[in-house]
């Protein structure tokens, strides 16, 4: 007899970011000139954006309106069925979840939005998504790529990084892992307390992380710490540096290389929304079924930096541990661009 093993629904990977800006043409500016990102539609306020290396049809939605907050945190599923099943689980267990249309976000289909327990970060779950093709002028010879290599070089999203209180963190990183399946990689923990977690980088495959979440440090829920999208080695951080000092982009943190994970950063802000990205490049990553999680102590002079300056973590003067809100589960309305 044959039998068949049903894992359940899961989680691919992280999907995508909706960022609201309040200045959509500066944002898109910064993202599609800067970081060379293609533009795959736009209209009435909103642009869908994809790195090179990206077949689907967009990793970053820009939003134009009034309220700077992200708007969602997208992850794609393993199959077409999970969003059905995840969407029954949840609602079994309590959760209030809504249903988004399909071609609610150009290009794809129908998903399903919920705030995280513990945190009240707006997430959505989808399976079906366009893959466009680019625009004669934007293809590449290279048929691993989606468009040509431009600007910096952004090859796709790498990961989400979120924040919450320190009072709903546990609740929030255990039900990431319990409820959609997250496989924690490395952790940060507070020398007296073990049990409290500081931080967490969690991922669904050989990455360090699809999401991260951390206490936040205004102790407030439903925080944004930054998106990182993936380049493709080490000298081009540099470059991105050297260009956005000349071009005034506030930097927060780099470049350097982090010890968890390995990878080297640079973190800068959206000049039109202000949000923190990310440059990321590099990384360990995570083959092993049986890994054990790294567990690192707050006060590790490794973990944050392996090498490059400390980033300054003193919440009174830090431009990098400041956070930026997120919506709820009924999003703001969207302002059209101007004519």
């Amino acid at each position: 007899m044959i039998h068949t093993y049903d894992p359940g629904p899961r989680i691919a990977h992280a999907g995508g970011i909706n960022i609201g800006t309040p200045n959509l043409e500066r944002s898109l500016w910064f993202f599609r000139d800067l970081f060379g990102m293609e533009v795959t539609a736009e209209g009435d306020g909103v642009a869908y954006l994809r790195g090179y290396q990206e077949f689907d049809h967009h990793s970053l939605v820009l939003t134009q309106q009034d309220e700077a907050v992200i708007n969602t945190y997208s992850f794609r599923v393993a199959r077409p069925q999970d969003v059905e099943l995840f969407h029954e689980q949840f609602t079994a267990e309590g959760v209030e979840v809504k249903v988004i249309p399909a071609g609610t976000e150009t290009g794809r289909g129908e998903a399903i939005r919920f705030l995280l327990p513990g945190g009240g970060h707006p997430i959505e779950l989808y399976y079906d998504i366009d893959k466009p093709k680019a625009a004669d002028g934007l293809r590449s010879h290279l048929l691993g790529n989606s468009a040509r290599r431009r600007g910096f070089g952004v090859r796709r999203l790498d990961h989400l990084n979120i924040m919450t209180g320190a009072a709903t963190i546990v609740q929030a990183e255990g039900w990431l892992r319990e409820r959609l399946g997250f496989k924690r990689r490395e952790f940060l923990t507070l020398p007296q307390d073990p049990n409290f977690i500081v931080a967490s980088w969690m991922s669904v495959n050989s990455k360090l992380h699809d999401i991260a979440i951390g206490a936040s440090p205004n102790g407030q829920d439903a925080q944004f710490h930054h998106v990182a999208f993936s380049i493709e080695n080490f000298h081009d951080i540099l470059t991105a540096a050297d260009q956005l000092r000349d071009l005034d982009i506030q930097i927060d943190a780099g470049p350097g290389k982090h010890g968890i994970g390995q990878a080297m950063y640079l973190y800068v802000r959206d000049p039109g929304s202000n949000h923190r990205i990310e440059l990321y490049s590099g990384g360990r990553e995570f083959f092993e079924p049986d890994w054990q999680a790294l567990e690192w102590k707050i006060n590790s002079p490794y973990g944050m930096t392996w090498y490059g300056d400390l980033p300054n973590v003193d919440p009174q003067t830090s431009p990098y541990v400041t956070t930026t809100p997120s919506a709820g589960l009924v999003l703001p309305s969207r302002r059209a661009a101007a004519a």
